[in-house]
């Protein structure tokens, strides 16, 4: 790869969060029968007339905004024709050269999906438009099932600059791209029920050349890992061609996740092929300044923000900082806790060493865990406040996690107070002294890790309950 540069665009698509479909009142839902979120509307029938959904597109331009993209005060929709199975129309309605917003930027920075740190740079996003999607193919052993529940429902396809330049890059750019979905509150982004996918294009040029190479497009891809896996087969694919002196034959390809490999589905078509015209159905959307400066008052903070202000004003870590981001959900709980607590980077630890271990361990989420952000502000203000230690407090987690209970109930019950009486301590002190003359020996001799030990006897002794700073503090005192 030292002669060669990847150059890489991304195409994403994200279902829009709205109670009814994009041109019809069918519901916008998901894992209902076959075809039974179905009207003549969204199946095609002859006659029938869309209707745009107002909240769709009021989403669309929030999602823009979030982007820092230019909103188009006239678009249009168009109808772009092909020809497959669960298009049910044979023609898409969606928006070709008026789209609703464009001209917008996604930054990423930090570290990659493999580790490598990231440049810190902007990814330029060409347009974002609406569109609806077409129905489900699913291919069984001897045929096809085709449901159109999903025909119908709202998306917004967001097409990047050919700016990224590795695997890392695109995944942290559709990392970023779906924290700034979910905070706006226009997508959940829910992978396993295709709210979000995309297809990536893949070129390779000679580093230092400004010419792209011949474009390769990886269609349909439904995860980030996927995403990253795909792009570093196709690089190496491309890359052995090259120098093998073959020429990259443009193309589209589908992404084989058990062979781990790029498949040849076919060629790639062009505008001419799909024969785009204004959508004789539907009037323009057109928006005046006023209401899109009211749009403007609704926009939540962005995540990039909200993490620079919590290294700021929370005192976090960046990295903790961007794990309570990483998830809208994650930092309404965090921020919940953290008010009017004194103990927020307790709280932050809590969070994601305790919580979301726990979480990953049963398969649930946040929503239904019985952890409430109040219970884990006190849990960390008894921490804050050495009525018990950081190892106690991991043990009245577990319980708070599977029962519910506040920890000042479960320390209560328990007879977990942490003790800081400096004459108890100091008698479990001697008593360690006095059991242990090599580990005492060794410490005078200028061995001090082996306080350590010393400290963990303290506290098998106090079965957890004495203060270790204290405890260490005394040991180092009495050693003298």
């Amino acid at each position: 790869m030292t002669m060669y540069e990847p150059v890489i665009g991304i195409e994403a698509h994200v279902q829009i969060r709205t109670k009814s479909k994009m041109f019809c009142s069918c519901p916008n839902t998901y894992g209902a029968p076959p075809n039974t979120d179905t009207c003549p509307v969204c199946m095609g029938m002859p006659g029938v007339l869309p209707v745009v959904n107002r909240e769709a597109v009021r989403k669309a331009v929030v999602a823009g905004m979030m982007c820092g993209c230019e909103i188009a005060k006239f678009s249009k929709f168009d109808r772009k024709s092909y020809f497959y199975p669960d298009l049910v129309k044979d023609y898409q309605i969606t928006q070709y050269d008026l789209p609703i917003c464009k001209n917008g930027r996604i930054h990423i920075f930090g570290t990659g999906f493999s580790g490598e740190p990231l440049p810190d740079k902007w990814i330029g996003m060409t347009r974002m438009h609406l569109e609806e999607d077409p129905g489900k193919s699913t291919h069984f052993s001897n045929c096809t099932g085709l449901d159109f529940n999903r025909s119908g429902v709202p998306l917004i396809e967001i097409v990047s600059e050919p700016d990224m330049r590795s695997a890392d890059e695109a995944y942290a750019y559709l990392s970023s791209l779906k924290e700034i979905m979910q905070y706006a509150d226009v997508s959940d982004c829910d992978m396993e029920k295709g709210q979000m996918r995309f297809d990536v294009n893949i070129s390779l040029r000679p580093r230092g050349t400004e010419k792209f190479g011949t474009k390769v497009e990886i269609k349909n891809l439904n995860s980030f890992r996927a995403a990253h896996r795909a792009i570093l087969y196709e690089i190496k694919r491309q890359l052995i061609e090259l120098e093998n002196g073959q020429e990259i034959e443009q193309d589209t390809r589908g992404w084989n996740d058990e062979l781990g490999e790029t498949v040849v589905q076919r060629t790639k078509e062009n505008a001419n092929d799909y024969r785009y015209f204004p959508e004789p159905d539907l009037l323009p959307i057109v928006f005046t300044d006023a209401e899109l400066d009211a749009f403007r008052t609704t926009l939540p903070e962005l995540p990039a923000d909200k993490r620079q202000r919590y290294v700021r004003d929370y005192g976090l870590t960046p990295y903790d900082a961007q794990v309570l981001t990483s998830d809208r959900s994650y930092a309404e709980f965090f921020e919940a806790a953290a008010k009017g607590s004194s103990a927020s980077k307790i709280i932050a630890n809590l969070f994601t060493s305790e919580l979301l271990r726990k979480l990953g361990e049963s398969g649930g989420s946040l929503a239904d865990c019985k952890v409430k952000p109040a219970d884990l502000a006190a849990l960390a203000g008894l921490v804050n406040a050495s009525t018990i230690n950081s190892k106690t407090a991991k043990k009245v987690f577990e319980e708070m996690f599977e029962t519910g209970k506040d920890p000042d109930s479960i320390v209560k019950e328990k007879g977990l107070v942490q003790v800081s009486d400096e004459g108890a301590i100091l008698a479990l002190v001697d008593q360690v002294i006095e059991a242990n003359p090599a580990q005492v020996q060794q410490f005078r001799e200028g061995k001090t890790a082996v306080l350590q030990y010393l400290v963990g006897q303290l506290m098998k002794l106090s079965r957890g309950k004495a203060n270790p700073k204290l405890a260490i503090q005394m040991f180092q005192e009495k050693l003298k």
